[in-house]
């Protein structure tokens, strides 16, 4: 039971069920045999570890977080309070940071994904002007993406995302101001700088169980779009998803105007939603 135990986050309303966003994914992995526990996501987030968690399915057990996604430091906050009580997260803090965030995946994907560069920088601090511009020379002029360290703003393309030269300081740090500005307290680490590469067409996600492909299929942003990476694009993705030794990760596969295959994002699989269509135990099976 220990490797089929998932904890699940609360719902607000109703704090001995499981969230209404998870509940259906909750309810077919019980059905499955595996033992469910419940915690509380705001609690967390407000930095309340041992009280966010409301159920915990017995002692010596190891759990699959399932739910929102949480920062890492928080995450740290969690994988202690577990393990004060005899319990364990089946992917440990450092595991998580490695995945979900991008300096912790970029050197083991360069050259399969986007050139990119980053500056530490905390929640309303953006970095000054010069400092990007020392972080950027190595990316040269052209365009760039502004992100954090986890997500970009790239519903706000233009006020807080895209750049069109990288080597217009003004313009950058102007992007990267208002980034920070718009993640607010949700500023995860500080700021990435990405070159620009021109996707087309939909993105592909990959799931992948101890660096195996369990599925591949349909971004959450393109649903009516499953394209097909090729499988020796596929098989160089699976060397770097073993290399990085996550347990559970995504990885986001795109295609650029002139063909090429290429890594846009890697993520860790347990904040990371299944798209409408796929059944959990497709994936979420294999984990025991």
């Amino acid at each position: 039971m220990a490797s089929g135990a998932f904890l699940y986050p609360t719902d607000p309303l109703r704090p001995r069920a499981v969230d209404e966003a998870f509940r259906g994914e909750a309810q077919r992995m019980r059905a499955e045999g595996a033992a469910i526990g419940r915690l509380d996501h705001d609690a967390l987030l407000a930095g309340d570890a041992d009280g966010s968690l409301s159920s915990v399915p017995g002692d010596g057990v190891t759990l699959w977080y399932r739910g929102w996604m949480v920062p890492v430091p928080r995450y740290r906050e969690l994988e202690a309070a577990l393990d004060a009580r005899g319990a364990r997260l089946a992917v440990g803090a450092d595991a998580y940071a490695r995945a979900h965030e991008l300096p912790g995946w970029y050197s083991g994907f360069e050259g399969l994904t986007p050139a990119s560069v980053w500056c530490p920088a905390e929640p309303g601090r953006a970095p000054e002007a010069s400092a990007l511009a020392r972080a950027v020379a190595p990316l040269g002029g052209g365009p760039g993406i502004v992100k954090d360290f986890v997500k970009s703003r790239k519903h706000e393309w233009h006020e807080a995302c895209f750049v069109p030269d990288l080597a217009d300081t003004g313009a950058l740090h102007a992007v990267a101001a208002r980034m920070v500005e718009l993640q607010g307290d949700f500023l995860a680490g500080g700021v990435v700088v990405r070159a620009f590469e021109d996707f087309q067409g939909p993105e592909a996600r990959a799931w992948w169980v101890h660096g195996r492909p369990v599925a591949v299929g349909a971004h959450p942003d393109t649903p009516g779009g499953a394209p097909h990476p090729p499988q020796a694009f596929l098989e160089e993705v699976a060397r770097r998803v073993q290399a990085l030794g996550h347990p559970f990760a995504v990885t986001d596969l795109a295609c650029t105007a002139d063909g090429r295959w290429r890594v846009v994002e890697v993520g860790d699989g347990q904040v990371t939603g299944m798209p409408e269509g796929m059944e959990p135990e497709e994936v979420l099976g294999r984990l025991a």
